[in-house]
């Protein structure tokens, strides 16, 4: 079979090059890309994923404003949900695009140093970038919804779409709660892992994830606790029904789905390959 792509003896040395940049990145670049991006995690200071991650869970909460915006501007129509959730997306794109630690992109890129390694320093790492993140996110949506939540800051129609998104987000039982939090999980690991490959089309991939999150519904642990705390704050609901209405059932289900989409789906089908690689060196 004839040789093709970067060593086509048809293409001279640049033409080769630029065959190489075109063909598609192979599972175990991608692994590898993650890999590098959960080892920095891992090496941060405290201090910079404290900042980091409040200035994620600050920058989320307008994934919630603007959907309440474009919700408030629409007609009450059953169509309205499919365009007012592109305003979703808004608060992803600024955290993502902008390198800001958000806890179900980190559940991902933070496990994949402790599946290769398998040890115990890392997996203590691993857990400690959770923690730190997850508690500067959570921290900072309370004070974005503290703000939102104040009388006169929006205009009235905003803060009732606000109202309403926010009675949606504590509204289901438990364990549905979990298992749709678990596919908002899945979809935000699945974003993680096609990131690396899809070059310019990094934003596209991004709006087009998180807006499935947002018409079908399924709670996000960062942007969902915006929308829980602003009905703390505005006497809709109580801390209780804030931490066994939404928190604890969709930290669950995020925390799995894209650990089971890292372990199973995307670092298992490697193991073999990777283990093959480090006994060559």
């Amino acid at each position: 079979m004839s040789e093709a792509g970067e060593n086509s003896p048809h293409l001279d040395r640049k033409e080769q090059r630029q065959a190489a940049a075109g063909a598609p990145m192979g599972p175990l670049v991608i692994h590898e890309i993650i890999r590098a991006q959960g080892e920095e995690e891992l090496d941060r200071s405290l201090n910079g994923l404290i900042w980091s991650g409040i200035a994620a869970g600050l920058s989320i909460g307008f994934s919630f404003l603007a959907q309440a915006t474009v919700q408030a501007r629409l007609p009450d129509t059953p169509w309205r949900p499919l365009v007012s959730g592109f305003g979703y997306s808004v608060g992803f794109l600024i955290v993502i695009l902008g390198r800001q630690q958000l806890f179900t992109e980190t559940t991902l890129t933070a496990l994949i140093p402790a599946l290769t390694r398998r040890n115990l320093h890392t997996v203590l790492l691993t857990l400690r970038v959770w923690t730190v993140v997850l508690a500067a996110n959570i921290a900072a949506t309370w004070v974005f919804a503290a703000i939102a939540a104040q009388p006169g800051i929006f205009p009235g129609s905003t803060m009732q779409a606000m109202a309403d998104l926010s009675g949606h987000a504590l509204e289901g039982p438990f364990w549905h709660t979990a298992i749709t939090g678990g596919s908002a999980g899945w979809l935000i690991g699945l974003m993680v892992w096609l990131l690396p490959s899809a070059r310019t089309s990094r934003p596209l991939i991004i709006i087009l994830l998180t807006y499935l999150i947002a018409i079908c519904q399924f709670p996000h642990i960062v942007a969902g606790s915006v929308e829980a705390a602003f009905g703390v704050f505005t006497g809709h609901a109580t801390i209780g029904d804030y931490l066994t209405r939404f928190f604890i059932p969709t930290l669950l289900g995020n925390a799995a789905g894209g650990t089971i989409l890292a372990a199973l789906l995307n670092h298992a089908p490697l193991a073999g390959e990777l283990s093959a690689g480090k006994a060559d060196r």
